[in-house]
């Protein structure tokens, strides 16, 4: 699968904001068939399946939906095909998969209602801001 992401190249510049938004359906589509590869790849069929891993890839390319400028939206595509590239050819480990793209942005999910029953206010936020 790595061999087939290489080959595909991004144009210098997109003529118009409709072929930029072509262009981002597109890498979505190939994000989406090289799904499994990673998964297979990372061996990540125990933290996440590929509809996780499908719904963070969107959510990535929703990040900047509010993008109008085809330059600017070439050069995020260049990136996200970069990055693709990089799992593909195996040039990152597994922990960094599962800590950009299957726990996220925010973090574990933790069980804090237990621990933080005689600890003040003042630190509840404090622990709430730095963490």
């Amino acid at each position: 699968m790595a061999f087939t992401l290489r080959s595909v190249k991004v144009p210098p510049n997109s003529a118009s904001l409709e072929e930029a938004r072509h262009r981002v359906f597109d890498f979505f589509r190939a994000a989406c068939r090289s799904l499994p590869t990673v998964m297979e790849i990372y061996n990540l069929h125990d933290v996440a399946t590929v509809s996780q891993l499908r719904s963070t890839v969107a959510s990535e390319i929703r990040k900047n939906s509010h993008v109008t400028n085809p330059k600017v939206i070439d050069m995020l595509l260049f990136k996200a095909m970069e990055e693709l590239g990089n799992i593909a050819e195996h040039a990152k480990q597994r922990h960094h998969i599962i800590g950009q793209y299957v726990v996220g942005r925010q973090g574990l999910v933790q069980d804090v209602g237990t621990k933080d029953q005689g600890i003040s206010n003042f630190l509840k936020n404090f622990y709430n801001t730095n963490y």
